[in-house]
């Protein structure tokens, strides 16, 4: 069997690490994903990482508050969680 990543990324109309972090958790978690780890940092004066370990690879967002948007990166070697994600990330209104 021949190895795949399928990865994905985007820009979206938020800043906020709160409702980041909530919304696209449940859209990991709702896609199938399993999240073995998760690790986050605010930085001062502004800005914000974080990062999901998944079982199938991993996603990430940066924050970027001085244009309110944030930067995410999906890489996944399940193409059926992968697809799930794309579907329900489509179905999102706050992206550019």
């Amino acid at each position: 069997m021949k190895p795949e990543i399928f990865e994905f990324s985007e820009w979206v109309n938020s800043s906020d690490p709160q409702s980041l972090q909530e919304i696209f958790d449940a859209m990991l978690r709702n896609s199938g994903f399993t999240i073995l780890n998760f690790v986050d940092h605010t930085f001062i004066p502004y800005g914000y990482t974080a990062i999901w370990l998944l079982s199938d690879s991993h996603f990430a967002i940066h924050t970027f508050p001085e244009t309110q948007q944030a930067y995410i990166q999906l890489s996944s070697c399940n193409k059926k969680k992968y697809d799930n994600f794309i579907n329900k990330f489509n179905n999102l209104k706050f992206y550019t």
